[in-house]
């Protein structure tokens, strides 16, 4: 039996428009789905909610720039970079919460003892001679109940102290390394004038650089990198691959100086092959005369995205 024209036609349109329906399911992106779990996870929860509102806000700010950029059709590794740091700033918030939360149970504890003390003083005024035995018994007991308040007092304070530093530390490093969260793991580049054309010999001009990437080494014992050099197109495959080689070899060498323990460190050669950009200007191929710091993935960090 043959189908009616206008019956047809329906049926065409109606399978086109499943296929439209299909092809707009949006993407989705690991990173920011999983920056996304850690702020609900720290807005459902009263004590970052109470202590670290302005944290928590900062957090959300950096989830909605991830948000902007992946609507926007950014490119991966930038919305990967920004879901990151929304992460580090929801690590921030917790902190805080914790140290905040460590300062108010500290003034508890000195409010305690300041009433013991008082207590201390108004017994010793009413006691008489027959209680002496008695009220030096309490005393005894008092003391210990000070000593003990006055330990849990500067455990507390100290816990808060930590708390405080781990929060900078972790805003200082977003900043001073201009890390970037990759598929391969956290990159530090070191760019710009590090060497010149056809050189591996370390520029004086990168020294702060370096310095700062010992300091991170140093402040993070457990964490370990291979330093990958990459060089720009002049010369010959080969001759580049070596120099990359040494150049990647040269940067160790200088962090080794620095205090970090060789065998926390490898080393790897791309040569000419992976430029960032192109190499038909002097200023590309300065930029792909770089060398790469690629640190081994941690539990705990967002794949996919510091």
């Amino acid at each position: 039996m043959t189908m009616k024209p206008n019956l047809r036609t329906l049926c065409i349109a109606l399978f086109g428009a499943s296929l439209a329906a299909c092809s707009s399911v949006p993407e989705r992106n690991s990173a920011l789905d999983q920056s996304r779990e850690r702020i609900a996870g720290a807005r459902s929860d009263p004590q970052v909610s109470a202590l670290a509102a302005d944290e928590l806000r900062d957090a959300e700010t950096s989830m909605g720039q991830a948000e902007q950029a992946w609507t926007a059709g950014a490119r991966k590794d930038t919305v990967d970079h920004l879901s990151y740091l929304a992460g580090q700033r929801v690590a921030i918030a917790r902190e805080t919460a914790t140290s905040r939360a460590a300062q108010a149970v500290t003034a508890g504890a000195a409010a305690e003892r300041d009433r013991m003390r008082l207590a201390d003083r108004t017994a010793e005024a009413d006691s008489t001679r027959r209680e002496l035995i008695a009220s030096e018994q309490r005393s005894q007991m008092k003391s210990d109940q000070l000593a003990n308040a006055e330990t849990s007092a500067l455990r507390d304070q100290a816990s808060m102290e930590q708390s405080q530093a781990r929060v900078q530390t972790l805003e200082a490093e977003l900043t001073a390394l201009n890390a970037k969260q990759t598929d391969r793991g956290m990159v530090v580049t070191l760019g710009g004038v590090l060497f010149y054309s056809g050189k591996s010999q370390l520029l004086s001009s990168g020294s702060a650089d370096m310095i700062r990437l010992a300091d991170y080494f140093k402040r993070n014992p457990q964490r370990s990198a291979t330093i990958e050099g990459h060089t720009d197109s002049v010369g010959t495959a080969s001759s580049n691959l070596t120099l990359s080689g040494d150049r990647a070899n040269a940067v160790m060498a200088e962090l080794v100086k620095l205090g970090v323990a060789s065998d926390r460190l490898s080393t790897r050669a791309f040569g000419e092959e992976q430029p960032i950009v192109g190499n038909d200007t002097a200023g590309g191929r300065q930029m792909n005369r770089r060398v790469e710091i690629v640190f081994a993935r941690q539990t705990g960090e967002i794949s996919n995205l510091q």
